[in-house]
């Protein structure tokens, strides 16, 4: 397939819903490896990090994987316009991870812990912000090939099954646990 046809094929709707989808299970699956990995119900809930971030029993934090697709569709809307240099090209899903990297956690507007301004303008011990990175490059690098894969291989029934079961699942699990009532890590 020509890069024009890809390029016609891939409209801002197949990427948006292949966006939300892709990026609200990296998402997920991230932050249930550094929930469960992390520490993050003790770091959370102690100082430094709990000056600025809910602890984990939060019902928001519990609610966290259902505005994802929020955040989907915001990706979405940036990466449309860059869509021939990320999806045509052999080492797009690169780019697109050196991207999310260099915008979005590197170098961001703010002081968000682990990027540039973060290390000069924070508290936060430069060691832990470093240390706690593994998360976003997972997530990003997740992201950035999943979505590749699945846009370049757009025939594959047993991908949109698979992905689209996942998303239900990940939307489900905290409605049911927000319902039940009874924040994770609770007793």
């Amino acid at each position: 397939m020509t890069d024009e046809l890809k390029e016609k094929r891939l409209s801002l709707s197949l990427l948006t819903l292949k966006t939300v989808i892709v990026h609200t299970i990296t998402y997920f699956v991230a932050g249930l490896l550094a929930y469960k990995l992390g520490g993050y119900e003790k770091g959370f809930s102690q100082p430094p990090l709990s000056y600025f971030m809910r602890p984990t029993s939060d019902r928001l934090v519990m609610a966290g994987p259902l505005f994802q697709p929020v955040r989907g569709v915001i990706f979405a809307l940036a990466l449309y316009p860059l869509r021939n240099v990320l999806f045509t090209q052999r080492r797009g899903w690169l780019t697109l991870w050196w991207l999310l990297l260099a915008l979005g956690v590197l170098s961001t507007f703010g002081p968000s812990p682990g990027s540039v301004e973060g290390l000069i303008y924070t508290t936060i011990p430069p060691l832990s912000q470093i240390l706690g990175l593994w998360e976003v490059l997972l997530q990003s690098l997740l992201f950035s090939a999943v979505l590749f894969y699945w846009v370049n291989h757009p025939g594959k029934r047993w991908l949109n099954w698979t992905l689209g079961i996942a998303f239900f699942i990940v939307m489900i699990l905290p409605l049911l646990g927000l319902l039940v009532g009874k924040p994770a890590g609770t007793t």
